[in-house]
Parts: C-alpha cells; sequence; structure tokens
C-alpha cells in the first residue's frame, strides 16, 4: 500500500524554500515552478513540480494523486511554469492510463523521492503502470 500524502510542516517549509529558489532562477533539473489558477478562490498558487522530459515532449506528473493543483489545472486547461528565468504559459492536457503508463515509468525511475506514493516498483512492468495510472494524473504539456 502507497503512502498517503500529508502537507505537514516540513513539506510546507522545504516548498517555500524551492520556490524561492526557482523564483531567483536558481537552476535545478528538471524542476520548474508551476502556477495555477484555483477554481473556487481565482487566486494563484505556485509549487515547484519535476516535469518529464523526452523527445522534445514535456509531460507534469501528479505524484501524490488529486491535488488541489490538479483539480485547478483541470478546469483552469492551462498552467505556468517558471524556471531558470523563463516563464512560459502552456496549455495542458490529461492522458489517460494507456498514455500515462510509460510516463509513470519514467517518473519514478528516474526519481526517487515520490516513490512511497506508488503501489508499483519502478522495474515493474508497464502494464502495472496502466494499473497505477488512475491515481497519478499526467498531464501533457503543449
Amino acid at each position: 500500500m502507497s503512502k498517503e500524502y500529508k502537507v505537514n510542516a516540513i513539506v510546507r517549509f522545504a516548498n517555500r524554500i524551492l520556490v524561492q529558489l526557482l523564483r531567483w532562477g536558481v537552476p535545478m533539473s528538471h524542476i520548474s515552478l508551476l502556477t495555477v489558477r484555483g477554481r473556487k478562490s481565482g487566486r494563484t498558487y505556485s509549487l515547484p513540480v519535476e516535469l518529464v522530459e523526452e523527445g522534445g515532449k514535456r509531460w507534469i506528473v501528479s505524484p501524490y494523486g488529486e491535488v488541489n493543483w490538479v483539480k485547478n489545472a483541470r478546469i483552469a486547461g492551462e498552467v505556468t511554469l517558471f524556471r531558470a528565468g523563463k516563464t512560459e504559459t502552456v496549455c495542458i492536457h490529461e492522458l489517460g492510463p494507456q498514455e500515462s503508463a510509460p510516463i509513470l515509468k519514467r517518473y519514478i525511475t528516474d526519481g526517487a523521492i515520490t516513490r512511497p506514493y506508488f503501489d508499483v516498483p519502478f522495474d515493474a512492468p508497464l502494464e502495472a503502470f496502466v494499473t497505477e495510472a488512475p491515481r497519478h494524473p499526467v498531464f501533457l504539456i503543449s
């Protein structure tokens, strides 16, 4: 059984540090600052996300499931990404389980921090990731 994601004081503190470093333009590999408008409040919310990039395509993965930024992004249909001094507003399209599976496999193979939130090991066959996909929304950036 995967670990349940809970925002606690340590997570909030770490996210604040990462957000500030990203805003200062500190390069951090595939990590970008995602900003999305709240679906109820209209306020903007920013958080660090790790993008999956391959073959000129990019994806955003929610390792923690149906969290608020996912719900907001679905309604908005777009998010703003900021990395290394560059800001871009991009359209997003949520993928189905078959399309998501190889992205999820790559995501947890490349990044060990979020592995406890998945019910499959990184070396599981692709079919296992199809089953896991409904718990971890994946968005194609266009």
